[in-house]
């Protein structure tokens, strides 16, 4: 078995090679945001969706196009908004008067890495327009259906403090989504940085794609083959167990606070972004902390809070912190 983690560890670092220069193309532009960016690209890795929640003015979106800069994909940034319809995401048939026939105007959903900027600003028609991209990587108009060309990755922002003009995601749409990152503001030493760069007028550093989509298929296939023990993934099952039946895990304080615990899609996404992780880290396998360090970005927006609650005023992630805290780690 040590001999074959050894092999792994090694397909591990050749495949992993293109991560250094991603992270030097992404600070040419980004000051900080070390969390969100390694989560960017455990997104990217693993090619599934990411929400990103936080104030304005902390780089989310910059984040994002800075990202797909670095990488030799297609990019659309979608800014939502109350009047926006599902076919202009979508796209939709154009009637050509010459030829009596009906063409094909693709939105911006066929592109490989999608911006869903402030996606809590249009109505639950266009949101939901957003699942079958999401979930089933094709896209259907006039009753045809269009496959979307890997990598395919939706990053969407949301501001947390507006509530005028906004409409929550609907919960089969969020469960969608791999990771909720909360992010918070720079440190006072890297806001000062920020500051005197953006002082400078045309202080910016072009961004160079350094990332081809074959290195992070490669590295996909690499992925599938980290070791994880089955003592860990019974510790994933037993940390989103808990979510779900908080008094079988002795944790009854929290049983009447919440109302529904993490999906399935909880366990499956834990496993991989667990694997994930350690690639990130040049490991052939995992350790308890990876799934410690990423469990509550896929659990906190899997969980449904009682009204009790909310009145004690306890968040999703005081929750997890004990659930974390209390599961025994093998």
């Amino acid at each position: 078995m040590s001999h074959n983690i050894d092999e792994i560890t090694y397909k591990v670092k050749e495949a992993s090679a293109f991560i250094p220069p991603l992270l030097q193309e992404m600070a040419k532009v980004l000051v900080g945001q070390k969390y969100l960016i390694e989560r960017l690209i455990l997104g990217l890795l693993i090619g599934e969706h990411i929400l990103v929640e936080g104030v304005p003015g902390l780089a989310k979106t910059t984040a994002v196009k800075t990202l797909a800069q670095a990488i030799h994909a297609d990019f659309k940034r979608i800014q939502f908004t109350p009047d926006l319809l599902p076919a202009d995401l979508l796209g939709t048939q154009v009637y050509q008067p010459k030829t009596g026939e009906f063409s094909l105007k693709k939105g911006p959903l066929f592109a490989n890495i999608i911006l869903a900027d402030e996606i809590n600003r249009a109505p639950a028609k266009v949101q939901s327009a957003l699942l079958e991209a999401m979930q089933e990587r094709q896209i259907t108009i006039g009753g045809q259906t269009f496959k979307l060309e890997e990598p395919y990755m939706v990053i969407a922002t949301q501001n947390p403090i507006e509530q005028e003009g906004t409409y929550p995601l609907p919960e089969a749409q969020v469960d969608r989504f791999l990771f909720k990152l909360i992010i918070d503001y720079p440190s006072r030493e890297e806001e000062k940085i920020i500051m005197q760069k953006m002082s400078i007028s045309n202080n910016h550093s072009p961004v160079n794609p350094v990332v081809k989509p074959e290195h992070l298929f490669e590295a996909r296939r690499v992925l599938d083959s980290i070791y994880i023990d089955e003592n860990l993934q019974d510790y994933i099952l037993d940390l989103v167990a808990a979510t779900r039946d908080p008094s079988a895990h002795n944790l009854d304080a929290f049983a009447k606070t919440i109302q529904f615990g993490a999906s399935p899609r909880a366990s499956i996404f834990l496993n991989r972004a667990s694997k994930a992780y350690a690639f990130m880290q040049g490991r052939g396998y995992v350790v308890p902390h990876d799934i410690k360090t990423i469990g509550r970005d896929i659990l906190r927006h899997r969980i449904i809070l009682t009204y009790e609650a909310e009145a004690e005023n306890l968040t999703t992630d005081d929750i997890l912190k004990k659930i974390f805290d209390t599961v025994e780690v093998p």
